[in-house]
């Protein structure tokens, strides 16, 4: 064991992932937390065999994790929609997640010819309602109900993963990164959402920052105002894509302004009850004496927090990252055991195949016994000699 090698960066993103503090690790592993923290800044290097095994035991990382070198990731802003009100902690171990998320992409793209996002090339004046318009026309998508938002945003080129949570204060975050010379968004959200009405405007509002925002600055940096400016920019967007004017004006003015009416616009739409009669109040279909009288009837059913139709109208889940590893091991590209050495050889991680499985949601064994699950928009690239 060579501990001139050892990676302090990979200790420190080892410790967020697990979701520890400094002072937390360093009890577990009987070490003073001075002496950790030298060692995540590389102001000194472990000379104990001992405490870097309880270490890797500890973090349940394989000891060859903390003797790699870090490849180079690229990301930018990370949009958190609770940024008021999470942990930045619990902020930070998302964002190492998603570094994680993002090298094992980097290994996929190798051998899978993924879908390719487009940007689109707005005027600075665009209004959030003019970007979703201009999304759903270059989507192709029409004025009509979308039925899986999550299957059409991945066709689209970008990846879609969902997360354990141990609270509700994170519904979803987006994220730029890269890997080399290539960037692709992530939108992660949690998934204790299984309501397609609720997990489609969590996904729409990513969307709004990806049409809409800049991806190079620090949000941490931002002001109260300038972070809800930004989402208010968001959840415009989403409800103008989610609901296009034309065709939800025309439902919304074809009923009473009712619980129960909304309640069959939303078998229609997949949107909530909450979200559609807000989009009708800004619509001028019903007043804000009548929005703000609908909502108290729903806090008084205790509706707000769950909806009619919430446990009935269900979605999709992320496809594009599991189907990806399962037609590498089903085209015998890869055995489970040959990919895992690949992501350590070629992308620099050593993790544990659960960690795998846990980063990409796939069922448990995935990758020691492969599905079949069939993804018609990849396709596996030629190799070259």
């Amino acid at each position: 064991m060579n501990f001139s090698q050892f990676n302090g960066e990979r200790l420190k993103k080892a410790r967020i992932y697990r979701g520890l503090t400094v002072a937390e690790l360093a009890d577990r592993v009987s070490s003073q937390r001075q002496t950790l923290s030298m060692y995540e800044i590389s102001k000194s290097r472990p000379a104990d065999e001992g405490l870097v095994r309880r270490i890797a035991s500890e973090l349940d990382f394989p000891i060859n994790y903390f003797f790699e070198n870090t490849p180079p990731i690229t990301s930018g802003t990370v949009y958190f929609r609770s940024l008021l009100t999470t942990n930045k902690k619990y902020r930070s171990e998302q964002i190492v997640k998603m570094e994680f998320l993002s090298q094992v992409y980097a290994l996929l793209q190798d051998y899978i010819e993924f879908p390719t996002f487009e940007q689109l090339k707005l005027p600075e004046d665009t209004s959030p309602e003019g970007a979703a318009y201009e999304l759903r026309k270059e989507w192709d998508l029409g004025l009509g109900p979308i039925d899986n938002l999550v299957s059409v945003v991945e066709q689209h080129g970008i990846l879609v993963t969902s997360f354990c949570t141990s609270n509700d204060d994170v519904d979803a975050f987006s994220e730029l990164v890269g890997t080399g010379s290539t960037s692709t968004y992530l939108i992660a959200y949690s998934n204790n959402k299984t309501s397609a009405a609720r997990l489609h405007f969590d996904i729409a509002h990513e969307l709004g920052h990806i049409c809409l925002h800049e991806w190079s600055e620090d949000i941490e940096e931002f002001s109260k105002e300038e972070f809800r400016a930004r989402e208010r920019q968001a959840n415009e967007f989403a409800a103008a894509f989610l609901l296009p004017k034309e065709a939800f004006l025309k439902d919304a003015l074809a009923g009473p302004a009712t619980i129960s009416y909304y309640k069959q616009l939303k078998k229609k739409w997949k949107v909530s009850i909450a979200a559609m009669i807000r989009r009708a109040e800004k619509l001028g279909v019903i007043t804000m004496d009548d929005y703000q009288t609908l909502i108290r009837i729903m806090q008084r059913r205790g509706q707000r927090k769950e909806e009619p139709l919430d446990d009935v109208l269900i979605t999709a889940g992320p496809a594009l990252l599991k189907a990806s590893v399962l037609m590498l091991l089903q085209e015998n590209v890869f055995t489970p055991d040959e990919f895992m050495r690949a992501l350590a050889d070629e992308c620099g991680l050593s993790i544990k195949a659960t960690e795998v499985e846990y980063l990409l949601d796939l069922p448990a064994g995935t990758l020691t016994s492969s599905k079949i699950i069939d993804f018609t928009a990849l396709q596996l690239k030629k190799q070259t000699n």
